[in-house]
């Protein structure tokens, strides 16, 4: 009596199957972290003009493609372009060479480390004085809380944007569905971030805004590419959010400490514009937001516009490419 087709290739097809996507999973995640170092990185030379020529020159020479230098009369015109997110660090100096170096490890703690280590080389033996103009969380320093806090809001944005498109059929309930999710979850992670774990310092109630406004654009995504194209929309938005977009992010180092384009492509992904904006209005009162913001608001818009649209099944044509006609009612033969 036969039992119907051994499911031995079935169970090896999906062995396969995991593994291929683990494989590209590894590969996108731990390829671009791997290779995290300065590449035009923005930093600032401050001084009298024929030093800082020199000393710019000796930064290339020295480390060839790894930052992209602007010269400062002074030091306090180079701390205004660290407070407004125009550069990661800056190198002072003074009659006898390097005299210190300011930093902005609130925009980077990776990047911080990286100019402190340049310095102290560029010090020829003598300890370079270092001072942070705008330093990172008092407890979060290296940046880590911040950033192991964005993997479960795009996992869980993600959930949300399925489970709406897939158990909501009404399209006002369904982006009313998506707003309040997105709402709930910023005051709720932001309140853990800031208030528990410290992580965040400035405005709650703006921070909250930053991280709703991040959570909108990843579930409007999900849910709007996936009334537009059923089930293959939800799989490409959680591609484009999640395997692109968390690796990319630039959020544990800086988008310019990543391959590149890979780091500047990921600015233009929910998870690396709302790291972005989340530090600048956090840490530099709003400098250096206008980008990620537009970004989150386009993701975040025409994800509730495709959100809002009727269903894709309902805009298909049938097999044959004509559309199908709606079934005659039943008469009553009397």
């Amino acid at each position: 009596m036969s039992h119907g087709a051994s499911p031995l290739p079935r169970a090896l097809g999906v062995a396969v199957l995991v593994v291929a996507l683990q494989a590209v999973m590894v590969a996108a995640f731990a390829w671009p972290a791997a290779n995290i170092e300065p590449r035009d990185l923005p930093v600032v030379v401050a001084g009298p003009a024929p030093a800082t020529e020199a000393f710019a020159a000796r930064l290339a020479q020295a480390r060839p493609g790894a930052f992209e230098v602007t010269t400062a009369p002074d030091a306090a015109t180079a701390d205004r372009r660290l407070q407004d997110r125009e550069a990661y660090g800056a190198f002072l100096l003074g009659p006898d060479g390097l005299a210190g170096v300011h930093l902005a490890s609130a925009a980077s703690p990776a990047a911080a480390q990286v100019l402190t280590q340049v310095a102290q080389a560029a010090g020829e033996g003598r300890a370079v004085p270092v001072e942070d103009v705008a330093p990172a969380a008092a407890g979060d320093p290296r940046g880590a809380g911040l950033a192991a806090a964005l993997l479960p809001l795009i996992l869980t944005s993600l959930v949300a944007g399925a489970l709406l498109t897939l158990a909501v059929r009404g399209r006002p309930a369904r982006v009313l569905g998506v707003v309040a999710y997105a709402v709930l979850a910023g005051l709720a992670v932001t309140a853990i971030v800031q208030w528990w774990l410290d992580a965040l310092p400035g405005d709650y109630l703006a921070n909250a805004a930053v991280v709703g406004l991040v959570a909108l654009a990843m579930t409007a995504a999900v849910a709007g590419l996936g009334t537009l194209l059923g089930a293959g929309g939800v799989v490409l938005a959680a591609l484009a959010v999640f395997l692109l977009g968390n690796p990319l992010s630039g959020l544990t180092s800086a988008p310019e400490m990543l391959p590149q384009p890979r780091g500047a492509v990921g600015q233009f992904l929910p998870p690396g514009a709302g790291g972005t904006l989340l530090r600048s209005v956090a840490f530099f009162d709003g400098a250096g937001a206008a980008v990620s913001g537009w970004v989150l608001g386009a993701w975040a818009g025409v994800g509730l516009v495709l959100a809002a649209a009727t269903e894709a099944s309902r805009l298909r044509l049938p097999a044959g490419g004509h559309p199908r006609e709606p079934a005659a009612p039943l008469r009553d033969p009397a």
